[in-house]
């Protein structure tokens, strides 16, 4: 793995890494904040997925997470949202290809080559993680936002043996009902809808996955709101499933990184009593 970059920040230390990934074919590139700790410690890990057109680096640099991260003893980790590259098929939208992964393993030429995120993510990633930085796989957690919000609350409904903590903000909890997911459930995984279900959080937990809670923190002034995100759909699945969902409607708050920033801290602490406990 190569190291592009390294900095100092609240006493741990800021990674950027390249490395070629299996899962894609492509190189990727990641993000670590390792936070001060004694020598042979081992730190619980929090991964963050990012939303559309975003790389590593928006959270990385506009999450403002470093300051809770050193505090609370978390290593952060933030991938990419997608492959890159001249040999890697796009779109012109910018909700389809590149940048747009949507965290699923691609079954639809020409995207099954490279698209390959839910691998990536779930395989590739954390072995990579492991064997470069003094991560506890042990305590895991997962959060992320808008489409990484959708990838964060998939990834950890279907892996709660792994994830002792699952969060998001402005998350598009129901992909199959909505513009967005239906646009990139059908060009990655084709037109059978029953395939679409273990990536829509709201489905998974219709058709039995389980968690004792989530939490969740939506902007009312998020433009996509009302037509992507629908957090009263996760909110009615969860109450039949009996489920804790804590949902935070941020009165005025949008979907940029203002408000992210804003809750981010609250959402690191959430994650730490829940790894830590």
């Amino acid at each position: 793995m190569e190291t592009v970059s390294t900095n100092m920040a609240f006493g741990g230390v800021q990674h950027v890494c390249r490395h070629a990934a299996r899962s894609t074919g492509t190189d990727m590139t990641l993000s670590v904040y390792v936070p001060p700790h004694a020598p042979g410690a081992r730190l619980p890990v929090v991964w963050y997925l990012s939303g559309l057109t975003c790389t590593h680096a928006n959270v990385t640099e506009k999450g403002e997470y470093r300051r809770a991260c050193a505090e609370l003893g978390l290593i952060f980790v933030a991938p990419d949202t997608s492959p890159r590259g001249t040999e890697v098929p796009d779109d012109d939208a910018y909700d389809f290809g590149q940048g747009a992964g949507f965290y699923v393993d691609a079954t639809v030429a020409p995207f099954d080559r490279h698209f390959r995120m839910w691998s990536y993510v779930t395989e590739e990633l954390p072995e990579l993680v492991a064997a470069h930085f003094p991560a506890d796989m042990a305590r895991q957690g997962i959060m992320g936002h808008s489409m990484g919000g959708h990838g964060a609350l998939t990834i950890g409904l279907c892996h709660p043996e792994r994830f002792r903590a699952i969060s998001a903000f402005a998350p598009i909890v129901a992909p199959s009902q909505v513009p967005w997911g239906e646009k990139a459930l059908s060009g990655y995984l084709g037109p059978d809808r029953a395939a679409w279900r273990r990536h829509d959080a709201v489905a998974l937990i219709e058709d039995g996955a389980r968690v004792d809670a989530l939490k969740v923190d939506q902007g009312s002034g998020d433009a996509f709101l009302a037509e992507q995100l629908r957090p009263e759909l996760l909110e009615r699945a969860c109450a039949d499933a009996g489920i804790a969902l804590s949902l935070g409607i941020r009165q005025g708050y949008d979907h940029s990184y203002y408000f992210i920033s804003t809750f981010m801290a609250d959402h690191l602490r959430w994650h730490a009593g829940r790894l830590n406990g």
